[in-house]
């Protein structure tokens, strides 16, 4: 295979940041996340890469739910903010006030829209899980369009 050309066209995938929330309380954290889609209208299903082997993906086994906060144009800071881990604290995370709602997950307040999910199944195969969640509630504060990758400049894949 030639290389180059998988990474180039894989790369050419487009792809939104979102923030994954998992765990609950001072037993949560925040994760930038991209690999993120639908999978199913009935019921209601979307599919997420975690990389195994964090504590991101560890709580979200632990916790068994998930929280997605979609991210707006924009808001790159906040995408660029969970690259990292970051520690719970006086209802923020950083300088980032969340919420919780159905599974107890943390959803960002700045966040236009967020979903929620209970975890239905982890295929673990490669360094990402293919995680699949059933959204089991969700909100939308502002219609905007979806933060991308390409808008801030960055890939992640290939």
């Amino acid at each position: 295979m030639d290389e180059q050309a998988k990474k180039t066209a894989l790369r050419m995938i487009p792809y939104g940041l979102y923030v994954l929330g998992v765990g609950s309380g001072e037993r949560s954290t925040l994760s930038t996340v991209n690999w993120l889609t639908q999978a199913s209208f009935q019921p209601p299903l979307v599919v997420v890469g975690v990389k195994q082997g964090t504590h991101t993906y560890d709580l979200l086994k632990e916790h068994g739910a998930f929280a997605v906060s979609v991210l707006g144009t924009g808001q790159k800071d906040i995408a660029f903010a969970f690259f990292r881990h970051v520690e719970p604290r006086d209802g923020k995370f950083g300088e980032y006030e969340y919420e919780t709602a159905v599974t107890g997950a943390p959803i960002l307040k700045a966040a236009p829209a967020w979903f929620e999910c209970r975890l239905t199944d982890a295929i673990e195969r490669g360094d990402h899980a293919i995680v699949v969640g059933e959204v089991v509630e969700a909100g939308v504060r502002q219609q905007t369009k979806a933060l991308t990758m390409e808008e801030c400049g960055v890939t992640y894949g290939g």
